[in-house]
């Protein structure tokens, strides 16, 4: 296992990806804070990894708001004695037109995905240039990449979440702490299939060249490669976990 004795706080672990992320980094032998804005969400993960011999705790916390955030961490380290890991994946996002947005919807989407990525970040970054190490993994898109339909807040949000990560390295790498992000493409979660109309599944199937969704446990398993010492000279760099759907350009029917 290659994160024993390591202690990770995931964001959004209640369901979809971030609960298959707090699974897969316990798996790897990490304690796991289970942090979501739903409480009861993120105790049913806990006591999943708990059930399944891990450690974890389950608590709840709005990443827009620096005191909860303060306290998620003080009790990390309360409970388990150190913060190795902060996995940013809570987000929340729409597909709406740029011209019917309103300000406060996109106001909403910047102030979850960016703000609070960058809060947790700076509360975590602190505990972790004390330690002198620490990783920390921040949740873009593919959508922060490339230009789509209804995806302006979103793609705004992400773009901004993998620039901040270069940043953030550039800073604090000098301090131990690795900082990358991962741009999963569409990938098949509950969210997802309420979501995305048949529309918009065959749009991704034509230009993904793996010709279908990712996988929860693909990106996951991307979280833990990063988390681990395997990717200890890796910094600021993000991480595509697409089938493709990035690199793709003209794609022709075979």
């Amino acid at each position: 296992m290659r994160l024993i004795n390591k202690v990770a706080i995931v964001t959004g672990a209640g369901r979809g990806i971030g609960c298959q992320i707090a699974l897969s980094l316990s798996r790897e032998g990490a304690a796991i804070v289970a942090a979501d804005i739903a409480k009861e969400s993120a105790v049913q993960t806990a006591q999943t990894i708990n059930d399944n011999g891990g450690k974890a705790m389950g608590v709840s916390v709005d990443i827009r708001n620096s005191q909860q955030i303060a306290h998620t961490i003080s009790e990390t380290i309360r409970e388990f004695g150190s913060l190795d890991i902060l996995v940013n994946n809570a987000g929340v996002g729409h597909n709406k037109a740029f011209l019917e947005i309103p300000l406060s919807e996109w106001q909403d989407v910047i102030d979850v995905n960016l703000t609070g990525t960058f809060l947790f970040s700076q509360a975590a970054a602190l505990k972790m240039k004390d330690a002198g190490s620490g990783k920390i993994i921040n949740i873009a898109s593919t959508s922060g990449e490339r230009g789509g339909h209804g995806r302006a807040a979103y793609g705004a949000s992400k773009a901004g979440i993998i620039l901040l990560t270069k940043v953030m390295a550039a800073e604090l790498t000098h301090f131990g702490i690795n900082v990358n992000a991962i741009s999963p493409g569409p990938v098949d979660t509950i969210m997802s299939r309420q979501c995305h109309d048949d529309a918009t599944r065959t749009a991704y199937h034509r230009l993904i060249p793996a010709n279908r969704y990712g996988k929860e446990a693909e990106i996951a398993d991307a979280v833990v490669f990063l988390s681990s010492e395997e990717s200890s000279w890796i910094a600021g760099h993000t991480l595509n976990v697409d089938g493709g759907f990035g690199a793709a350009g003209l794609m022709m029917e075979e």
